[in-house]
């Protein structure tokens, strides 16, 4: 039956009980369209994770990352009524520098949900998406139901030009009275296609005196860019945020590390060994990388830097001769691959990867292959922004937040521990 269908024969059959409710079939139509817009979207997310992961193989050559069915069938209530799905599973073998295994977490449909997301949400997330301001209406009426008020587009637009006054209140707010002992730094890329898909969008967080991470800036401008990077550090500093980070975390593919020097000189430098990993293994064959990535964990987690620099001097030995571009790689960043030892062992966690920002943007990286119709940058700029607000209220403390304090009194660290001072 057709939508036009369905309503015509709503205004001329009584409301049937469905999952406990009184509804039309129109409710019906529009609750199955919704659960058919949800499960395709969880199968798209899985099918992206997968062949990102796709490379990653044990010694076996088998992939750590598959398919391994679906979860049991859970109810999620919606505008449209109540939406029984199976989420499909992944059997993810892969382990993280403490020897955990990773688990795969839909960010459409996390294990706790249990509703669907408020309009703040779902409208920066569908525009990323893809989802043009006119198709809107369609999509979160399918989502959240037919009565959810200021479905249209010209109370979407008006919504996004809000967000966007607040996002330039918020980049020029006063970070005078705030502290931060570590920065990350990233670049990403949307989902939105925009015009030149080398632009980006800048992102940097960081950590407070208390442990407390924030957003600390998102910029459109260039990945690769030294001028881009230091026009957003300036920004920071003009903003009030005078006073040096200790230490800098983000991948060496960036134009970012030129730019801190100039701005922050004083700020340690640490590239992120989830990016150095990726980088190493892709010089190796498919064959050697379980073996490979092992030695590399056996690198970045040893209990002390002299223990690291034997297991990077095991790791030379063996793959030099005959995969020299992998060990150059892993080699020219030696120094600035180990600079996590000069801090407290409780950061280590914190400091070795670009996780905390990894982790919040992934919804949001950009598909390879563009499709027709580009997307406004300053829209994709501000809802990124909004995105990163919202995940910022549920970003947890560094552990060990009371030896903060300690580094940003310049107190020595060596191999995790604080140096004591000698009595006089």
């Amino acid at each position: 039956m057709s939508q036009c269908e369905a309503a015509e024969s709503s205004s001329q059959v009584n409301p049937q009980v469905i999952d406990g409710e009184k509804r039309s079939p129109l409710d019906e139509v529009l609750r199955q369209g919704a659960l058919q817009m949800l499960v395709k979207a969880v199968e798209a997310e899985v099918a992206a994770y997968i062949e990102t992961h796709q490379h990653e193989v044990d010694e076996d050559g088998r992939r750590l990352v598959v398919r391994n069915g679906h979860a049991r069938e859970r109810t999620i209530v919606s505008g449209v009524g109540q939406l029984k799905i199976q989420a499909p599973r992944v059997d993810d073998r892969r382990v993280d520098e403490q020897g955990q295994r990773f688990h795969f977490t839909s960010q459409i449909l996390p294990p706790y949900l249990r509703r669907t997301k408020s309009v703040e949400e779902l409208i920066p997330w569908l525009y990323l998406k893809g989802i043009s301001t006119g198709d809107f209406s369609e999509a979160l009426e399918a989502l959240l139901g037919p009565d959810a008020p200021g479905l249209s587009a010209t109370t979407v637009v008006r919504l996004k030009d809000v967000w966007r006054r607040e996002y330039e209140a918020w980049s020029k707010r006063d970070l005078s009275g705030q502290r931060f002992v570590y920065i990350w730094a990233d670049g990403i890329y949307s989902n939105v296609r925009l015009d030149d898909e080398r632009q980006c969008l800048l992102v940097v967080m960081g950590a407070l005196e208390d442990g407390r991470k924030q957003l600390l800036a998102v910029h459109d401008g260039f990945r690769e860019s030294e001028l881009s990077w230091q026009e957003l550090l300036e920004d920071l500093k003009r903003q009030g945020l005078e006073l040096p980070p200790k230490l800098a975390v983000g991948d060496g593919a960036m134009g970012f590390w030129a730019a801190l020097r100039k701005v922050y000189p004083a700020t340690g430098e640490q590239r992120c060994w989830l990016h150095k990993t990726v980088n190493v293994l892709n010089k190796l064959p498919k064959s050697m990388q379980g073996k490979a990535k092992k030695a590399l964990h056996d690198i970045y987690l040893a209990e002390s830097r002299q223990t690291a620099e034997k297991a990077l001097d095991r790791f030379k030995n063996l793959y030099e001769k005959k995969f020299p571009k992998a060990v150059e790689c892993l080699e020219k960043d030696r120094k600035v691959l180990l600079a996590f030892y000069d801090f407290p062992a409780e950061h280590w966690v914190h400091l070795r990867t670009t996780n905390p920002i990894e982790s919040t943007f992934a919804t949001v990286r950009l598909r390879q292959r563009r499709t027709k119709g580009c997307g406004s940058r300053e829209a994709s700029l501000t809802m990124v922004f909004m995105l990163a607000r919202q995940a910022e209220r549920h970003w947890r403390r560094l552990n060990g937040s009371e030896v903060i304090v300690h580094v940003l009194n310049g107190k020595e660290f060596k191999d995790g521990l604080m140096v004591q001072e000698n009595a006089a």
